[in-house]
């Protein structure tokens, strides 16, 4: 099971930013929202809760 550190390493981006975009709690890029929730896609990641 993929975890959000999975999702961070696949994304190249920071645990936090990948936190960020299943929250929507900051702005980030569109392009890098994409290419998480692409990476989640891949790997699939289900956020729980």
């Amino acid at each position: 099971m993929a975890t959000m550190q999975d999702v961070a390493r696949r994304a190249n981006v920071a645990l936090s930013t990948v936190s960020y975009a299943i929250n929507g709690t900051r702005p980030i890029s569109e392009a890098t929202r994409r290419r998480i929730f692409a990476a989640m896609d891949e790997l699939g990641y289900r956020p729980h809760a």
